[in-house]
């Protein structure tokens, strides 16, 4: 009678915690931002991008997956004015030899590995995707009840982004753009 008693108890707990069903919380695309800087020799450029949709995906508490998909037409320089060479990066920033819009108009990431770090602080290994081209990045991500916080770094070759590149140009000198872009990403749910 006792073992019964104990697996009765088993099973309650086990069942229960299988009950737990996920929960997906949509992204507030015009309350979240996503802050973008490449760095080149003399100096450096940033500016914003926008999500077009997303979702988090929690088990109770605990984040699970997520999805996101950001449109690349919406690339915005803001440390330059109009009349100072905004409008000339921002169309260089967009043509082929960087992100390639017009074929290539939404870039996606897809959460494929969470750990967590601690509560409420994960590391997620996620496929993005840009220029059709899927490569894994990993990153921190931090969570609130209705938040979510990250600082990205791509290597925008890994995505044949070669433009201005010193690991593939020699004799680039004070013109080199650095491999690397960071992001750094403020989700509203």
């Amino acid at each position: 009678m006792k073992n019964l008693k104990s697996i009765t108890l088993a099973l309650v707990v086990v069942l229960s915690a299988m009950s737990v069903t996920a929960q997906t919380k949509k992204i507030k695309t015009s309350a979240s931002t996503i802050n973008w800087v490449g760095k080149k020799v003399t100096g450096a450029h940033e500016g914003t991008i926008n999500l077009k949709d997303g979702a988090l995906v929690f088990k109770g508490k605990k984040l699970v997956g997520g999805t996101f998909n950001v449109d690349m037409n919406s690339i915005v320089v803001t440390d330059l004015k109009a009349g100072q060479g905004k409008e000339k990066l921002e169309g260089h920033l967009r043509a082929d030899d960087f992100f390639g819009t017009d074929k290539f108009g939404t870039a996606t990431l897809v959460f494929k590995k969470i750990v967590t770090k601690a509560k409420n602080l994960y590391t997620v290994t996620s496929d993005l995707t840009i220029k059709g081209i899927t490569k894994p990045v990993t990153f921190d991500l931090v969570t609130t009840a209705n938040t979510a916080t990250t600082n990205v770094k791509i290597d925008r070759t890994k995505y044949d982004i070669k433009y201005g590149s010193g690991s593939f140009f020699d004799s680039l000198g004070d013109k080199a753009i650095n491999d690397d872009f960071n992001l750094a990403v403020a989700l509203k749910f």
